[in-house]
């Protein structure tokens, strides 16, 4: 009777396993910078004195497929400008392009492309991060730390911007 037991409790085992849904499953396969630009328009104009930056970043995040099954470029763009408060010239500029190779399993077809256009860049952010404060700090200026991003706010204002630039049908 024990042998039954112990077999009606590893079907069941298997059965809740063959019912339960597949966890999404990524792996980030490589990263690396694809394009830097640091520019130091302080020295070159040859601005003196100590003035309180104003900071601007924008984002954007690029997505590709790739050949190989599964796996997906994603690019997170940056472009960060520096400027003075008081006149608005520039202090410094930085372009980053950080990508990664991810390998997506698991997900529905309905829930990747908001899963590639968010959850691949939280991945990233920490290395993106890094590598802005040492360019500032290596450029001549105190380190610029990024604060967290929001990336599913960033993602929904790329499906506005790209709605807005759709032609209309009835037009």
């Amino acid at each position: 009777m024990a042998e039954e037991n112990g077999s009606e409790t590893q079907e069941g085992a298997q059965a809740a396993a063959a019912e339960a849904p597949l966890l999404p499953k990524m792996q980030v396969l490589s990263q690396f910078v694809r394009d830097m630009s640091f520019e130091n328009i302080a020295a070159q104009k040859a601005l003196q004195g100590n003035t309180q930056p104003e900071i601007q970043v924008q984002v954007g995040v690029e997505v590709r497929k790739r050949q190989t099954e599964n796996q997906y470029d994603v690019v997170v763009k940056m472009k960060i400008d520096s400027k003075t408060k008081e006149d608005a010239q520039q202090i410094f500029l930085i372009e980053l392009d950080y990508a990664g190779i991810f390998k997506v399993e698991n997900v529905d077809e309905k829930q990747l492309h908001p899963f590639l256009h968010i959850e691949c860049p939280r991945m990233l952010f920490p290395f993106i991060r890094r590598i802005v404060s040492d360019l500032s700090r290596d450029g001549g200026f105190p380190p610029l730390n990024l604060d967290n991003m929001d990336f599913v706010q960033i993602y929904r204002n790329q499906l506005v911007r790209m709605a807005e630039n759709k032609p209309r049908a009835d037009a």
